[in-house]
């Protein structure tokens, strides 16, 4: 015991002080009191830093820190977001055979007549504005929100544990298939820890329960089934990414050239006419399986709630946004008022051509390649979107351990600077805290984007000569 203390005392002071903040972040934080939030997070970046550079290939010792850190939140009701009582309203009301797109939980409130348990305190958790939507989460998600159902369909805290238990299992998932991953790509399997210990991971997605760490569980895995050649299982994976939350839709362009112009031994093939059906099997398949879930909740009256709430998020929601926030200024300069009616339109126009731009102008035959363009492709349709709530990032953040990019994880330090919005009552966001926020961001971005650049280019020169 002597012997393990002298050689490792600071790392196991790092983790014992780190213990501690997380236990004070879960049990003793209030959103309000920014000033504490962000020693906190600071200190938890710092020490999970030193933590990761004191034991870059113990993985054993770095694979049980993250799994006791998430632990800590077991018994914790989420401080940050309050989406988890939609959750918890969604998985009952689907075990009591209702479908939870059909219905509002304010008209469950006004009628009186509630058929599932705590029904007013999930309604008064979730907030109006929650309460007055259809829910937006699909299938896959809602599963898991039953099975929280199942086991706790009248305790609020049981329910939290039931979903930060199966959170908890999708980040062990990652961890696994994303240690996989890496060693296929020849690259160090440490990588993973900028991930699985990142602290806005664990507060975000296990904290807070956002469900981003099962999709983000599936897509790891399908990345891994492509690289080995596993391309219709790859398919079936990613749909039910999909199926969790819907923006790995955005990276369906983007396999283009992985299938068409890949002559890796993993596809078998150099047949064009070959590799471009199974382009179309993998597009197919995906499509297919997740209709497929969807479809125990298709109807007229599902595609038309569920359209028009996703269409809330571009054309009415408006937080951390970061070049919508620039054009919303000079509307008001030029028109006189808030012109995001127009812009929530026009701007995912612009996402599209920038991944049509990706998926036939930029090199993508490779794995890696393609996991470096997811990550140009889901942060350009983040720096456009007008809503960019801080568990978003942690897709950009898992991407980059595959890439030479690291300003996902700048970001997720900075995005801290978003809930100063909570300081205020009334939620009143900080705009000098984001213009700061997407400063450092930005300027990581572009000084990343072109030294990747040249590095490609350099080596193709080298290749050719």
């Amino acid at each position: 015991m002597l012997t393990v203390w002298k050689h490792n005392r600071f790392s196991i002071l790092c983790i014992v002080f780190t213990i501690f903040f997380y236990w004070n972040f879960a049990y003793c934080l209030g959103r309000i009191d920014f000033i504490k939030m962000a020693a906190l997070w600071s200190a938890l970046f710092f020490f999970s830093y030193k933590i990761i550079r004191l034991n870059p290939d113990n993985i054993k010792l770095l694979g049980i820190t993250a799994l006791v850190f998430r632990v800590i939140f077991l018994l914790a009701i989420p401080n940050l977001s309050q989406d988890f009582y939609r959750f918890i309203w969604d998985g009952r009301m689907l075990l009591e055979g209702i479908n939870p797109y059909l219905t509002l939980p304010e008209d469950w409130v006004q009628k009186e007549n509630i058929p599932i348990a705590q029904a007013q305190l999930l309604y008064e958790g979730m907030g109006q504005l929650n309460g007055s939507h259809y829910t937006n989460y699909p299938p896959v998600s809602q599963f898991c929100y039953l099975i929280a159902g199942i086991f706790a369909s009248k305790s609020i805290v049981g329910s939290v544990i039931v979903l930060r238990i199966l959170i908890i299992l999708a980040d062990a998932g990652t961890f696994f298939l994303g240690r996989k991953l890496l060693k296929t790509l020849k690259l160090p399997e440490n990588r993973i820890f900028w991930y699985i210990l990142n602290p806005f991971i664990i507060i975000e997605l296990t904290g807070n329960l956002h469900f981003e760490a099962v999709m983000v569980f599936f897509l790891v895995w399908s990345l891994y089934l492509l690289q080995k050649g596993y391309w219709y299982w790859a398919a079936i994976v990613f749909a039910l990414s999909v199926s969790v939350k819907l923006i790995p839709l955005l990276f369906l362009p983007l396999f283009f050239q992985k299938f068409i112009l890949n002559h890796n031994k993993q596809f078998k093939t150099h047949n064009l006419i070959h590799r471009f059906l199974r382009l179309i099997g993998f597009y197919a398949l995906a499509i297919t399986t997740t209709i497929i879930l969807f479809l125990p909740f298709l109807s007229s009256s599902f595609i038309d709630n569920f359209t028009k709430t996703i269409s809330l998020w571009f054309q009415n929601f408006e937080f951390n946004a970061s070049i919508y926030y620039i054009i919303r200024w000079i509307g008001y300069q030029t028109i006189g008022w808030n012109i995001i009616g127009t812009v929530g339109k026009i701007l995912p126009l612009i996402v599209i051509g920038i991944l049509t731009i990706l998926t036939f102008f930029r090199k993508n035959k490779s794995t890696l390649q393609l996991i470096s363009l997811m990550v140009i492709g889901i942060s350009s349709y983040y720096f456009l979107s007008t809503t960019v709530h801080p568990w978003y990032i942690s897709v950009p953040l898992v991407l980059c351990v595959f890439t030479n990019y690291k300003f996902p994880i700048w970001w997720s330090f900075f995005i801290i600077l978003s809930y100063t919005a909570y300081i205020h009552p009334d939620f009143k966001e900080n705009l000098w805290s984001v213009a700061l926020e997407y400063t450092v961001v930005f300027g990581i971005f572009i000084f990343e984007v072109i030294k990747n650049t040249k590095k490609v280019s350099l080596k193709s020169i080298y290749i050719e000569n």
